[in-house]
């Protein structure tokens, strides 16, 4: 056990020289749900003196647990744990809210974030390794002040949130919310003083999103009724038929780029009979089928360009994406029970999709090209660098659809061209956000 605690001790220390990023500016950026970061600066903090002792004798009585718990938390941006906890939690959720909780979990986190880089520019407090030279650093030293913690922020919103829109996770994200500060302070990165006030200030805005997005979900429930015409979807059990009903975020409504009426899929539904699968094209069916490739490629590629060192900058880039999914989906599924488009097994009955199950909800357009429209435009806007690459994945995931058997190639074409849209939409707007003066982030271009 000994053993343990010392080569995690190695390697917390290994990362200590490395320096995060800073954004002395990121207090001014444009917020999306509260009115500005200012708005919610903090009081000034209390002398951090009678603070040294507690953070020494967290560092003298760490286990093995909590050396684990520093290097746990330590990985990431600090939202980064509690998306992928949201991430679980909303996919698996069959109401409209679990929808709207994914988007505010990273729009909050990012809007706190602001506040909380304006409150740490304003009073300049110094970390508990740069005040006393008896405090390690284990891990990254953040190259930013300390009060208060941005880590212990994001805690706050998260917990917030979770608690509100699944309950029974009250208890479980609040103890999790515990080792998240304890293990900042135990790291040598932020006084207790900090985490406190971190976290008042993410569930403050957290409480104020919630309220701000109160009547963004439909709040009625489906009638029932379908179009007469034949040649509709058919499905028992529609999934989400009044999810295009919900209040967008940066588009003007969900019918603003409504695509035009499917057209009869007679010749669609030859060349899907006569297509030749092959092991690749299998592959590429059942891999967007299974895999959550988008949001793990965002981790992915904060990662790579180490905007995980920059919270604010990788808050940014996860809010903007959400907005963007958001509005996308929304948009989607405006068309979806607009048109009430057929699936390819319904229109020949005979016909048998690759794939086990065909998606309970009508066809046109394709919610995955729709999405991967969104996010190869959003993702080239972040890292322009990378464009063909993204592009390149957004129109293979469309056509894995077309591969499974689940979509006509007109529903990927559309939902592809409809995603675009929406992502160009909101580029335009969060580009205006003063971060980077409205630059894109590129691979080469410095952060500081």
């Amino acid at each position: 056990m000994k053993k343990n605690i010392a080569i995690l001790a190695v390697v917390l220390l290994m990362a200590a020289p490395l320096q995060a990023q800073q954004e002395p500016a990121a207090g001014h950026w444009r917020t999306w749900f509260i009115p500005s970061g200012k708005d919610y600066r903090l009081p000034p903090p209390s002398s951090y003196e009678e603070e040294i002792s507690q953070v020494l004798a967290l560092q003298k009585a760490l286990d093995s647990t909590g050396w684990q718990q520093i290097l746990y938390w330590n990985a990431g941006a600090p939202g980064y744990r509690w998306y992928d906890m949201m991430y679980g939690l909303w996919m698996t959720d069959t109401t409209y809210n679990g929808f709207l909780a994914n988007m505010l979990l990273s729009v909050a986190i990012y809007d706190a974030t602001i506040a909380a880089w304006d409150t740490k520019y304003a009073y300049q407090r110094p970390r508990p390794f740069a005040a006393d030279s008896q405090i390690e650093a284990y891990g990254v030293k953040p190259d930013s002040p300390s009060y208060p913690c941005e880590q212990a922020v994001a805690a706050g919103v998260a917990v917030t949130l979770i608690a509100h829109f699944y309950p029974s996770m009250a208890d479980s994200v609040q103890r999790l919310a515990q080792q998240v500060m304890n293990s900042r302070i135990a790291a040598g990165v932020a006084f207790p003083s900090d985490t406190r006030a971190g976290f008042a200030l993410g569930k403050k805005i957290a409480e104020k999103e919630l309220e701000h997005t109160k009547g963004f979900s439909p709040a009625t429930v489906w009638d029932g009724k379908r179009p007469h015409q034949t040649g509709i979807w058919q499905g028992e059990k529609p999934m989400a038929p009044l999810l295009g009903l919900s209040k967008t975020v940066v588009l003007d409504s969900s019918s603003q780029f409504r695509p035009a009426p499917p057209p009869d899929f007679a010749n669609e539904m030859e060349e899907l009979k006569n297509h030749q699968q092959t092991f690749r094209s299998m592959s590429n069916a059942f891999f967007y089928a299974s895999q959550s490739f988008w949001d793990e490629l965002l981790h992915k590629k904060i990662f790579e360009y180490n905007l995980h060192l920059n919270p604010p900058r990788a808050a940014r880039l996860y809010a903007i994406t959400a907005v963007a999914m958001y509005d996308g989906v929304i948009a989607c599924w405006d068309a979806k029970y607009a048109y009430w488009g057929i699936r390819p097994d319904q229109y020949d009955t005979t016909y048998r999709p690759v794939v086990i199950h065909t998606p309970p909800f009508p066809g046109y357009p394709s919610g995955h090209a729709a999405i991967s429209g969104v996010l190869g435009e959003l993702y080239s806007y972040f890292f322009p660098a990378e464009r063909a690459y993204f592009q390149r994945k957004a129109k293979e995931a469309a056509e894995s659809r077309f591969q499974a058997g689940i979509h006509f190639r007109t529903d990927n074409e559309v939902g592809l061209a409809l995603g675009r849209k929406v992502a160009a939409r909101v580029i335009q707007q969060g580009s205006t956000d003063g971060a980077d003066h409205g630059l894109p982030i590129t691979a080469n271009k410095p952060h500081r």
